[in-house]
């Protein structure tokens, strides 16, 4: 079986969403090609095909439906370019349409061969302003498909035409060179608006492009370019500066702003060992950091690349959207034929039936149904880069307004993920110095717990004859002290008090680990995954938007239910394995749930792509983010609250925009057809359709989450 290939390139000169469309189809029909996507808001094709047919066959096709397909293209210096070419071809239109109208529609400025004034006013903004939709237009024809550019084409021609043929034949009936100047105006007016809709939606995944430093000082003193930098190589960040790639630190400590990368506002400490991202401002500190991921591989470049594809893809929702848009065109043609017959029918004047059936093109044009779904996922996807959310595809979004239960993983995503101590249990009142006694003997052992002790105290001394014992704890000298650290079974006696208080804090879901100068212990030492500062809030935020919470951890269940209760989640399944987590995501779903499940590690990835909507904390493992649908950059649960708030608001901005779309063009075809819309009018009405959808999916900019 032939392997299908998944092909990408740039598309120049869409107009609209049915643009799209025309293309899609002109794509289908190469032999070799299994299915293909183009996206008007993005400018960019995806194919589906075998081997048998190349990126130069969908070039030629797309070329020989009038558009363009260069293999480099800046989509932002592209975008501007069309911009200020519909600027241009719009002010010499809006110069001369003033002129034609007041002529034409003022009686007392008209004047003897006004008719041919007109005539010569509204020629150049038929043929040279409108000249883009007259081209595509055509080319669209040699091929059997008809857009939007079509009835913009159609509509204005017939007018202008119709208009000639009066004048020059002397005929007894008006003309209405003024109604194709004002439509190709007004039309012009709403491409300009609309293409600066879509490049300010799209000043979000520029500005994440625009990050990354440009240089790197290495280690040596020398500078060089970022594209130059290799992994392995050490390169120095001083204060004020950006972070060069992804890495590890080798040396030095200093805080960083991680904030224009995974929106969290509070600095991050870090140290050597710790792990940095590209593109983030190191705040006070110098720090020598060795380059892991470089270019493509780094964070910043695969955020961008979540967000580009995001927005790239298509919701089930736009699928109607995008039939309603393939069969509006031929319909409304039909639709002004049978409109200009009936009037003639019931013995109007030409005039008249030809106005009606102009009004019903331009009416139709389906500009507004074509960006309703696009256009609110590229602002929405670009809000959420800008917030540290990142929305893997645009089904995401409709798949989260169904969800009505969220599985929440305990170890990183509830809680820290590292063991801390949070207390010492001593009766005898001399905890700090039997705390830096463990201290010491536990910087000897590599185990979380020991990890915990060591990193809370300052080690009392050098470590002699040092003992690990597996399953119990460590034995050492410090100094003349011969001390021990661990379960109580390392332990002859425990006295009441410290065995009283450590079965309390036990109840709990802590860890205790006892320490003792000799075979007694004399102090407890109290430790565990402390949990995140937003949990219960976020806990909270979510129950808010009617969602049931189950927390799901492979822990035993006395310290689930402790987190549980401690941040407000009432419903518990503890100590499940990998698969088993997986298997219970799927028994929730068998039951009729809509799942969403977040996680962090790499135990979690066949829940979070078993589950209807897969939440992956981004300060987790790569595997998890892989399998996940949705990635929250901050390590935060509040980000969880935020990026379902944003997908169902950006649902819902989708499903405003194509309710106001549909109902603009069901209620105003008749009024058209009957004679009342006039073209002109018509074709103000469908700009501010367009103009309504593009402001009202402007909006979801203003989105603030609950940080």
């Amino acid at each position: 079986m032939e392997t299908e290939v998944r092909s990408e390139l740039a598309v120049d000169g869409m107009t609209c969403s049915a643009c799209a469309a025309s293309i899609e189809q002109g794509l289908i029909r190469l032999d070799g090609v299994v299915s293909a996507q183009v996206n008007f808001t993005t400018g960019r094709a995806t194919v589906f095909h075998s081997g048998a047919v190349t990126v130069d066959d969908f070039r030629g096709a797309i070329e020989s439906l009038g558009y363009g397909a260069p293999v480099h293209m800046d989509r932002d210096a592209s975008e501007a370019a069309r911009q200020t070419d519909l600027w241009l071809r719009f002010r010499l239109a809006a110069v001369l349409t003033v002129l034609v109208s007041a002529v034409s529609m003022v009686r007392p400025l008209r004047f003897e061969g006004w008719e041919w004034f007109a005539l010569m006013l509204a020629t150049p903004i038929v043929f040279w302003s409108g000249w883009r939709f007259h081209r595509v237009a055509v080319a669209n024809l040699r091929h059997r498909l008809v857009t939007m550019d079509t009835l913009v084409s159609v509509g204005t021609l017939a007018a202008w035409t119709w208009s000639t043929v009066v004048l020059l034949g002397n005929l007894e009936a008006d003309v209405y060179f003024e109604t194709s100047a004002v439509i190709i105006t007004l039309v012009l007016l709403g491409k300009w608006l609309e293409i600066g809709a879509t490049r300010r939606s799209g000043e979000a995944i520029r500005s994440l492009a625009d990050l990354g430093a440009r240089t790197a000082l290495l280690e040596d003193g020398t500078e060089t370019a970022i594209d130059d930098l290799q992994v392995g190589m050490r390169f120095r960040v001083r204060p004020g500066e950006k972070i060069a790639t992804d890495g590890i630190v080798v040396e030095g400590h200093s805080a960083v702003d991680v904030s224009m990368v995974t929106g969290e506002p509070v600095p991050v400490e870090i140290q050597a060992g710790d792990e940095v991202i590209g593109a983030t401002v190191n705040a006070n500190g110098s720090v020598l950091v060795e380059a892991t991921r470089v270019g493509a591989d780094t964070a910043l470049a695969q955020i961008i690349r979540l967000v580009d594809e995001a927005q790239g893809s298509r919701a089930p929702i736009q699928r109607l959207a995008d039939r309603a848009a393939g069969v509006f065109v031929p319909i409304a043609i039909a639709m002004a034929g049978a409109t200009l017959a009936s009037w003639l029918i019931i013995g109007d004047s030409g005039s008249d039936a030809f106005t009606a059936a102009v009004a019903v093109l331009i009416i139709a044009c389906p500009c507004a149904l074509g960006l309703a779904t696009p256009l609110a996922i590229l602002v929405g996807t670009g809000r959420g880069a800008q917030l540290g959310i990142i929305i893997k595809g645009a089904e995401v979004l409709e798949h989260s307004r169904r969800l009505d239960t969220v599985v929440l993983d305990k170890t990183g995503t509830v809680t820290e993920g590292r063991m801390e101590l949070l207390e010492v249990i001593s009766p005898g009142g001399d905890g700090d110095e039997l705390l830096s006694l463990a201290s010491a003997l536990e910087s000897r052992s590599e185990h979380p717990i020991a990890q915990a002790i060591a990193d809370s105290a300052e080690a009392l001394g050098p470590v002699a004859d040092f003992e690990n014992l597996p399953g119990l704890g460590v034995v050492g000298s410090v100094g003349s002290v011969r001390a021990r650290v661990g379960r109580r079974d390392l332990f002859s006696e425990i006295p009441a008090e410290i065995e009283r208080l450590a079965g309390e804090a036990e109840a709990e879901g802590r860890t205790v680990v006892f320490v003792g100068r000799g075979p007694s212990a004399q102090a407890g030492l109290v430790v565990a995954d402390r949990i995140k500062a937003s949990s219960a809030e976020a806990v909270a935020a979510l129950r808010r938007q009617g969602l049931d919470l189950v927390l799901l951890t492979g822990d035993n269940e006395r310290a689930a239910r402790s987190v549980a209760a401690a941040v407000g989640v009432e419903r518990v399944s503890a100590s499940v394995s990998p698969d088993a987590k997986a298997a219970e995501i799927a028994r929730l779903q068998e039951s009729g749930r809509r799942v969403a499940m977040v996680g962090d590690g790499v135990n979690d990835a066949p829940a979070l792509a078993q589950a209807d909507v897969g939440i992956a904390i981004g300060s987790g493992a790569d595997i998890a983010m892989e399998a996940s649908d949705l990635t929250v950059l901050r390590g935060d649960l509040l980000a969880v609250a935020d990026a379902v708030a944003l997908s169902r608001r950006t649902l819902g901005t989708i499903k405003g925009n194509l309710f106001w779309a549909f109902a603009y063009n069901l209620a105003a075809i008749p009024l058209a057809a009957s004679g009342v819309l006039n073209p002109m009018i018509a074709a103000a009405a469908m700009g501010l359709s367009s103009l309504f959808v593009v402001t009202n999916s402007l909006r979801l900019r203003a989105f603030n989450g609950a940080r």
